[in-house]
């Protein structure tokens, strides 16, 4: 923690400057302010503000989350439905049902708040317009609104159309379009979904459709690699319509990119930091983003804390323990889940066959979904491995024929 300053700043002045509200954001905002940094939290738009997303927080997201937040939850999923494109349909249940269901608006408005109260300004309807960092040490922060603003630390956490991502140069694996609906559902649909939550398996390659329930609305959608949004327009039409989400006019019904980092995509550039969806920190099967937003922005608000106190060579040595940190982490949990995904792209049915009829496998996704056990974990089983290796042996035509087995 920093000693209380005794001078005061120049105006436009900061020790931190986080760019976006989202989880990644308000976590660093909050931990700096927490750890005695003047810190300033901007947001492009006024909070609360909608954000796709499919709002499941599964037990990693939760166990990152501050104590004591206040926070809706609509349900809770207990049971898990698969299926192969529309067949093979089945359900399990959870042994300790976690996955959480709330909205996006209402959990980075709730973490907003929290980062309010240590101690951070908060200032939305601002978008940054251009970065520099300067040679006395700080970062000039230009906005829409005409500011120049100064700091000697800037986290970058605006997204996956970040602007700070592309100063610090991230480059992505993997690229992918999601397209999503919230509609409102009748007391009958309602009690339907109640606790339960759908994932299949879709036509294109690599591609998953999924239902999460919220009282009186589901949130359902699909997701695969960018490059053929009509087809993913097309299987979305089909998803809901199957799933009796198509009907209703829907509270909104929206789509956006999510990235993937290459394993060596940098994280920080100078006395900037990315976090989040900002440094495509995203699971490359499941697309979830919401722990690797909660967890990378604790560590970039500790590291930007690190960053205001150094000088010369100790702002990059802290600036590389960064990336350290979360290659060791987040980095381990990405490049399992790379490798589940090339897994699922070769043989989505093999998968299906194996979540749904080796209760083994049912019970470690079960483990990771309530934050027992992480991709990682998952995939260095014996289990796993000799999965993966069996279908990068096998040709298509067997791995088809297993599945339907």
């Amino acid at each position: 923690m920093l000693p209380p300053s005794n001078s005061t700043p120049a105006p436009g002045t900061w020790d931190v400057i986080v760019i976006g509200a989202g989880p990644a954001g308000a976590t660093a905002a909050r931990v700096a302010a927490e750890n005695g940094c003047r810190t300033l939290l901007l947001e492009r738009a006024a909070i609360p503000r909608y954000k796709t997303c499919g709002g499941g927080l599964i037990g990693a997201s939760l166990a990152a989350l501050p104590p004591g937040l206040p926070l809706n939850v609509y349900d809770t999923a207990g049971r898990f439905t698969f299926s192969l494109n529309g067949t093979k349909e089945r359900t399990l249940d959870c042994a300790s049902p976690t996955c959480a269901m709330v909205y996006r608006s209402e959990l980075d408005a709730a973490l907003t708040e929290l980062a309010a109260a240590a101690g951070a300004k908060v200032q939305d309807s601002t978008a940054l317009t251009t970065l520099d960092e300067q040679d006395d040490g700080t970062v000039t922060v230009k906005t829409n609104r005409g500011e120049t603003l100064r700091a000697r630390a800037v986290v970058g956490a605006d997204g996956s159309a970040s602007r700070v991502a592309r100063y610090v140069g991230v480059e992505c694996a993997q690229v992918d379009l999601a397209l999503e609906a919230e509609v409102p559902v009748d007391a009958r649909t309602a009690e339907r979904w109640r606790g339960r939550a759908l994932m299949e398996w879709g036509p294109l390659p690599g591609s998953f459709g999924w239902v999460f329930p919220k009282g009186d609305v589901c949130t359902g959608g699909v997701v695969a690699a960018r490059g053929n949004p009509a087809a993913l327009r097309a299987y979305k039409e089909d998803f809901l319509r199957r799933h009796g989400l198509l009907g209703p006019r829907p509270l909104h019904d929206t789509g956006h990119l999510t990235r993937c980092r290459r394993p060596e995509s940098p994280l920080a550039r100078g006395r900037v930091l990315v976090a989040g969806d900002a440094a495509a920190l995203v699971d490359h099967w499941s697309r979830e983003g919401i722990s690797y937003a909660l967890r990378s922005g604790d560590l970039a608000g500790h590291a930007a804390t690190r960053l205001v106190a150094a000088a010369g060579q100790e702002a990059s040595a802290a600036a590389d323990e960064y990336g350290r940190q979360i290659n060791d982490v987040l980095g381990a949990e990405m490049r399992a889940s790379s490798v589940l995904m090339g897994l699922f792209t070769r043989s989505p049915g093999l998968v299906h066959t194996a979540l749904t009829r080796l209760p083994p496998a049912w019970r470690r996704l079960d483990a990771y979904v309530s934050g027992h056990t992480s991709v990682a974990g998952i995939m260095t089983t014996p289990f796993a491995r000799t999965a993966t290796a069996l279908a990068g042996r096998l040709s298509p035509g067997t791995t088809k024929a297993l599945a339907k087995g």
